[in-house]
């Protein structure tokens, strides 16, 4: 399946292909204060774009090992850019922020990132 999605302004885009049958709510200190459901994806199976590139924005905490992006205008983060446990380049999409979803449709997984 191809999925599309966006901030709120549509100023960060994005397609993600993949199946998308179960996301991951976290409790760390960041995912819980933005109420991201997380996909992840290989990076070869995300195409970002962007209005402009000084649209987006990146945060990181604690190990500095995720890229937090979101968009300077609205504010909305549509999604993440790290590394896997194998080294792999990964994306973690806010399902949030696809295109006419159905969250009723997807299995939600709990993650205790808060005692990471």
């Amino acid at each position: 399946m191809k999925y599309q999605g966006s901030c709120h302004c549509g100023q960060v885009k994005f397609v993600a292909k993949g199946e998308l049958t179960e996301a991951l709510s976290c409790n760390c200190s960041i995912c819980q204060k933005k109420g991201s459901l997380l996909w992840f994806l290989p990076s070869n199976q995300v195409k970002v774009s962007l209005e402009t590139p000084e649209v987006l924005a990146n945060y990181t905490f604690n190990k500095h090992v995720i890229n937090h992006h979101f968009c300077k205008n609205c504010g909305i983060h549509p999604y993440a850019q790290g590394i896997d446990a194998e080294g792999n380049s990964i994306f973690a999409i806010n399902v949030r922020c696809i295109d006419d979803i159905d969250l009723d449709k997807i299995k939600i997984n709990y993650f205790d990132g808060r005692s990471v």
